[in-house]
């Protein structure tokens, strides 16, 4: 029997890369996990890859209208949820002097606005008022890189908001914590750095303590540790996994 045989886990941004690797890790696990995302053709590519225990529903998590629909679907489906996952985001690279209105919106409203919605639609959901919640931060949050300052300040958010929010839940057994990937291969990478991608990673490995970058499987289990009852006492910290880059 999985760690969490008969649970229900909802991983936002599911797709690829962390989300992907966090959905595979819960449903052979034994979880029944809902995963999103805005390409249906990704989402099927994804359900083949998790095999079973998955249900995808397509949307994008700035638009509130789609999370009704996930959270609908969920309800309908399975009538609770125990843990929810609010990994998707998203980044691009502008530097000061050339950020725009609208690169300010399009990260902020995934980032920020569709975090709060995601985890304030699905609370209604947590059976007996027990679960976990876990959202994805960077340690872009905490430290400095060029051109990538409101993708950083939209992860700093988040941290912030999980400080309000487990007083908000205080007298529940919903904990809420922010999980902050350094650096780790995922195909979001390729979009990001592009030709110039090689020279990034090789930079990144000589500033990591551990000498190397992640692999997304490591950001999953630590999220599987987050979900499950051995972090049954952690509540309201930011939890890095990146190799020790964000302490020294």
């Amino acid at each position: 029997m999985g760690k969490f045989e008969g649970k229900v886990a909802v991983v936002t941004g599911g797709t690829s890369g962390i989300g992907l690797a966090a959905a595979q890790q819960f449903a052979k696990e034994g979880a029944h996990v809902f995963i999103t995302g805005r390409r249906q053709t990704e989402l099927d590519a994804a359900v083949k890859l998790i095999g079973e225990n998955v249900t995808d529903v397509q949307g994008d998590i700035s638009k509130l209208e789609d999370l009704d629909n996930l959270f609908d679907t969920v309800k309908r489906t399975k009538g609770h949820l125990d843990i929810l996952f609010a990994n998707a985001g998203l980044g691009s690279l502008l530097p000061l002097g050339e950020i725009t209105e609208a690169h300010y919106y399009k990260t902020f409203d995934v980032n920020v606005k569709g975090t709060i919605f995601t985890v304030q639609k699905a609370l209604p959901l947590f059976p007996n008022n027990k679960g976990s919640i876990i959202l994805t931060g960077s340690t872009a949050g905490t430290s400095g890189m060029p051109a990538f300052s409101i993708y950083g300040a939209s992860k700093a958010a988040l941290r912030q908001l999980i400080r309000s929010w487990i007083l908000d839940l205080k007298g529940t057994e919903i904990r809420v914590n922010v999980l902050s990937p350094g650096t780790i291969v995922t195909p979001a990478y390729d979009e990001l750095f592009g030709t110039n991608l090689e020279s990034f990673l090789e930079q990144a490995k000589n500033e990591i303590p551990l000498g190397r970058v992640g692999k997304a499987e490591e950001i999953a289990n630590a999220v599987l540790y987050l979900a499950s009852d051995e972090s049954s006492y952690v509540n309201g910290v930011e939890m890095f996994v990146d190799g020790g880059v964000a302490q020294i």
